[in-house]
């Protein structure tokens, strides 16, 4: 049904649109200011590692969010899963937004964000999983990849928006920004909140989980099946997403950092850059679902990740120039590979496992992704750079992720027999029946 499909794909943006951007705001918050409100006591190369730690923390606790709300989603359905990350994480950014620092009550202030940062990634960990079925569950036969890119889609809006929103309030002088102005982002979070809870109350539940509603066919425990059943298939999974999600925080959250810090630019031009590679990445991703659905998908994935092994190296060297314009180039060519490559990514993941487990497992597989390799990348990417004093180290490690996630990719397609066909959703039924 093409206008119910529609809606839920609208319904999926939105819905992760918001999520994602309290997500993201953290990000460049970390990147800018945490270290110096939150950790004072240490030179600036150090306040910014630890922010970046307090950043993984985020990552940490997104599996647990994606088992807790995973079970919820299989045993109860997608629509309560949703509804409730959501809310959770406007709690939780709003928090962040209100919280004292530490010159006002001392070490408190950090184990407070830590602890609200966890929160965060409990709610985006059982977010993405749910949010990609109700795209997918509801789109047609050779749709499936298609669909999925709605939610995927939020992605890079929700970031854009941060990155926009971070980019006004760098308007502001120094001591204002430090003061205040960081929290604006934080706050006005909560009207989205409000927004994208009304169009999540509306929605209705996705016709596969009401088929194994009505037929009591949910599984009693769907991690111990998933475990149990596909493990291997998660491990794949948690390969394949590294290149879709790790390489992002690469190219945003720890360049904007070294970039300001160690090459002179300013926060609002090089905010500047990477709004301009996030707008470039939200024209260009669903092409990525485009091309999955229309050839063999291995051939695809081939054809979306190889540039990459080119076009990051080139990024980083022209972001030292220290050029404006060449910065910006360099950011906005090296979205196309990774951004294509994360819009058929949903879709992919969703149909390889069976309806009954379909939420824990695609969430584990994702959010074991993000903890391992996304929340850890501007970390060790600091670390590296720290400690080798090049950027070619930070480059090699790009480069690993993208190495990672073809290798996976590609036996997660051959495993799951998706490379029957263009876009494997006749392969997929027939695995489900079988199943």
């Amino acid at each position: 049904m093409p206008r119910e499909a529609r809606k839920a794909g609208i319904t999926a943006f939105v819905g992760t649109t918001v999520e994602w951007f309290d997500f993201y705001v953290y990000g460049s918050a970390s990147a800018l200011v945490f270290g110096k409100i939150f950790f004072p006591d240490v030179s600036p190369a150090l306040g910014t590692l630890a922010a970046f730690g307090t950043f993984w923390v985020g990552f940490l606790a997104r599996p647990l969010g994606g088992v807790i709300f995973g079970h919820i989603g299989d045993r109860l359905g997608r629509k309560s899963a949703l509804i409730t990350t959501l809310a959770l994480m406007g709690v939780a950014t709003a928090g962040i937004g209100l919280l004292p620092t530490y010159s006002a009550i001392g070490p408190t202030a950090p184990i407070l964000l830590i602890i609200l940062r966890m929160v965060q990634g409990v709610a985006v960990g059982g977010e993405w999983g749910g949010a990609v079925l109700i795209a997918t569950e509801y789109a047609a036969p050779g749709k499936k990849i298609l669909y999925g890119a709605f939610a995927q889609q939020g992605s890079p809006v929700g970031n854009l928006l941060a990155t926009v929103s971070f980019l006004a309030i760098a308007q502001l002088s120094e001591p204002a920004f430090t003061s205040w102005g960081w929290r604006v982002p934080f706050l006005v979070s909560v009207v989205l909140v409000v927004v994208g809870l009304f169009i999540r109350l509306r929605m209705d539940e996705t016709p596969e989980m009401t088929r194994l509603l009505e037929e009591r066919q949910t599984s009693r425990l769907p991690i111990r099946d998933v475990l149990r059943n596909h493990s291997g298939l998660v491990a794949l999974g948690v390969g394949a997403v590294a290149a879709g999600v790790a390489i992002t925080y690469v190219k945003t959250t720890f360049a904007l950092s070294w970039a300001t810090t160690d090459l002179g630019f300013g926060k609002d031009s090089f905010l500047t850059i990477i709004t301009v590679a996030l707008a470039v990445q939200v024209v260009v991703q669903p092409f990525g679902a485009v091309l999955a659905s229309k050839i063999n998908l291995t051939r695809a994935v081939l054809w979306m990740l190889l540039p990459e092994i080119v076009l990051l190296p080139l990024m980083f060297v022209l972001i030292k120039t220290g050029s404006f314009p060449l910065a910006m180039l360099g950011m906005a060519v090296a979205t196309f590979p990774h951004a294509m490559f994360y819009a058929a990514l949903a879709g992919i993941l969703s149909e390889v496992f069976p309806a009954r487990v379909r939420y824990t497992a695609t969430s584990l597989a994702y959010q074991l992704c993000t903890t391992v390799f996304a929340g850890t990348a501007p970390l060790l990417s600091q670390f590296l750079l720290t400690s080798t004093g090049s950027i070619w180290s930070v480059v090699a490690l790009g480069l690993a992720y993208v190495v990672i996630s073809l290798v996976c990719v590609v036996a997660l397609i051959r495993r799951s027999s998706w490379s029957a066909s263009p876009v494997g959703d006749a392969v997929s039924r027939s695995l489900e029946e079988k199943r």
